[in-house]
């Protein structure tokens, strides 16, 4: 099916602006990233990470019907063919959430751990897929031409070399998209299990924060020691210390809670997000496949739009997840510190009363406020 000029032009605006919007929330996920701590866990490096292969996707996506017009043996096809074909780390970076959070949820990796994990995830994707994309900008057939060509609304793997498409774009990814899905599956279940152990278990290290656990697991230990003690606690007034511990231990474990939210509900919603850019395009090359030839206008303006919003998805739920988080701990510190300045107060209080009992017998006992 052939579209007119005028349909081609509405299909490069959908997906340009897509690419705008997917521009802007990569750099907002470097941004954040770069200037604040409180985006740097696990899950959000990850997102940061394939940021930089995200926009590969988004200037090839930028380019649109340019690069069919260009010629399929032009440069700029080949770079757009090749800058797609780097879309398949999208996929793979999803796989390595579900990796990270099967590998906290079962066999309590913490934040050290996972970090050794990333340069490891870093190489194997790159590889899997810089390697392929590079090698087919050499490949020329006689009666096929290059693999890269064109497909309407971009240059992408021809379809006369249908057998490399299946093989190294949608194969893969739809076979990475179902082990994400059993992974998923596989954490809900156990999650669902032990969700008691998860809320109120103190020793549990499923759930971990950004910071150092180390430190956490001495905090809860230091209150526990205080807690021990055979001592009336309405008789005996509580040392700043015990308190501090006391309360430090409660923001662990709240920081607990939430951890288990970001490696759970974070990675679930990127894979959402990654899973809806799939099922347009998906759909279309089911149906060249069947009926041989291009889909319809309506699908295509689908593929050029959802297709391009890689990106800017990510960057809504990196940002989203992470203010919460963020929030979440600022309202934290706010209550320990009136807590803490609480202290002062109590103490002068009681120094007032014992002034007023004793103020006969020391009458040059002054207090300040």
């Amino acid at each position: 099916m052939s579209h007119s000029p005028g349909e081609l032009k509405d299909i490069a605006i959908a997906g340009r602006v897509s690419s705008v919007l997917s521009i802007l929330g990569s750099f907002t996920i470097i941004g954040a990233f770069a200037l604040s701590r409180h985006f740097r866990s696990p899950i959000h490096r990850i997102i940061f990470y394939n940021a930089f292969y995200n926009l590969f996707d988004s200037v090839a996506t930028m380019i649109s019907t340019s690069g069919p017009a260009a010629g399929e043996l032009s440069s700029l096809c080949q770079f757009q063919g090749f800058a797609l074909q780097m879309y398949v780390p999208d996929v793979l970076w999803t796989f390595a959430m579900a990796l990270d959070t099967y590998l906290v949820v079962f066999h309590h990796f913490d934040t050290q751990s996972l970090r050794k994990l990333e340069i490891k995830y870093t190489g194997v994707i790159t590889t899997l897929s810089f390697i392929p994309a590079f090698v087919f900008l050499f490949i020329r057939g006689r009666e096929k031409g290059p693999i890269y060509g064109d497909e309407t609304i971009w240059c992408s793997v021809s379809r006369k070399w249908m057998i490399l498409r299946i093989i190294f774009y949608y194969a893969p990814v739809w076979f990475i998209i179902v082990v994400v899905l059993i992974l998923y599956t596989l954490i809900g279940i156990e999650i669902t299990r032990v969700r008691d152990e998860f809320k109120l278990t103190d020793d549990d290290h499923i759930a971990l924060t950004s910071g150092n656990s180390a430190s956490s697991v001495t905090t809860t230990i230091e209150a526990r020691s205080q807690g021990t003690q055979s001592v009336d606690p309405e008789s005996t007034p509580t040392p700043p210390s015990a308190f501090k511990a006391s309360l430090a231990a409660h923001q662990v474990q709240k920081q607990r809670r939430v951890s288990l939210k970001k490696y759970v509900i974070m990675p679930s919603l990127f894979f959402l997000a990654m899973l809806t850019t799939w099922i347009a395009p998906t759909i279309n090359r089911i149906s060249e496949f069947v009926h041989h030839r291009h889909g319809t206008f309506a699908l295509l303006v689908s593929v050029s739009t959802l297709g391009s919003l890689r990106g800017f998805w990510n960057g809504v739920i990196f940002v989203t997840i992470g203010m919460k988080g963020w929030k979440r701990r600022a309202s934290e510190r706010r209550i320990a510190l009136r807590q803490v300045s609480s202290l002062p107060s109590l103490f002068s209080s009681v120094l007032k009363a014992v002034q007023i009992l004793t103020k006969n017998r020391r009458p040059d006992l002054v207090i300040d406020d």
